[in-house]
């Protein structure tokens, strides 16, 4: 037996016992074309409010804040940046793109933005220089950041120490670091985003226990979609295409890892994510 248009499996279909708020979901990715209207009715059947798009590029930010004027079960929000990887195609063109987005009412935060040394697709150069640009802008907009940061710690965190009298809040999304990052990261009072990364047994298990002292009003999850599949679901997905319904999994580990409730896990996330995002409470 299979849910909705059959893209999941009924195993992996649960409604969370409190509200959810995905704070990066990449739903202009091709990927969602054909199903998206089914992905979206998912998502509300499994207690999710609200989302945030990811834009990352020309294209993410223009298609992801299209889509958030649509008539959707879910609340949709989006972001408005360049992708560290793509930090060498950024010139004054892209800075002015960016910048007219972030005036749109829907768009509620900078970015995806950061430093990631991980792959080099962009030299670290060019990496700094982007990022640097993308901190002016949520200065001078008084909007959050949404950061991307792998591999690159330490150029992070001498970046942010520079600009943390003059930004406000930052989310770091789909934090994979290690123990003394996260340390400075909560030094600066940053939020700290969790994905799947953290069910995967074979690269996420330091962040089983760092999660522990994520403090309960820092933290938020994001299903980071259609990447990051968790690896502690019942049932396998053709294809492998992440979605926000599975974001209640994701709850679930982060329960377990803390030795607390879904529930709780639920309500401190949502309430973080509607803090950092200003994003209206549908009660």
């Amino acid at each position: 037996m299979t849910h909705g248009d059959g893209m999941l499996p009924d195993a992996l279909c649960f409604q969370s016992p409190e509200p959810l708020i995905d704070i990066g979901a990449n739903l202009a990715h091709e990927s969602f074309q054909k199903d998206l209207d089914a992905v979206l009715e998912r998502a509300a059947r499994a207690n999710l409010t609200a989302m945030v798009l990811t834009g990352t590029d020309r294209a993410s930010i223009e298609a992801s804040v299209e889509l958030t004027q649509r008539e959707n079960p879910v609340a949709l929000y989006a972001t408005a940046g360049l992708h560290p990887h793509h930090a060498g195609d950024f010139d004054s063109s892209l800075k002015r793109f960016i910048e007219d987005f972030l005036d749109h009412p829907r768009v509620l935060a900078v970015g995806e933005c950061g430093l990631d040394y991980h792959r080099d697709f962009s030299t670290p150069a060019d990496q700094r220089r982007a990022f640097e640009a993308h901190l002016e802008m949520a200065a001078r907009t008084k909007k959050p950041l949404f950061l991307h940061e792998r591999d690159a710690g330490s150029d992070m965190l001498d970046m942010l120490r520079q600009w943390r009298d003059d930004i406000g809040p930052a989310v770091v999304h789909c934090f994979t670091g290690d123990r003394d990052t996260l340390y400075g990261y909560l030094d600066l009072d940053l939020y700290i985003g969790q994905t799947g990364w953290l069910c995967d047994e074979r690269r996420g298990e330091h962040l089983r226990e760092l999660v522990v002292d994520i403090p309960d009003n820092r933290l938020m999850i994001e299903t980071d979609c259609p990447y990051l599949l968790p690896r502690n679901l019942p049932a396998k997905l053709k294809g492998r295409r992440h979605e926000p319904a599975l974001l209640p999994w994701i709850a679930r580990e982060i329960a377990l890892c803390r030795g607390g409730s879904e529930a709780v896990i639920a309500r401190d996330t949502t309430a973080n994510a509607r803090r950092f995002f200003n994003i209206p409470d549908p009660a």
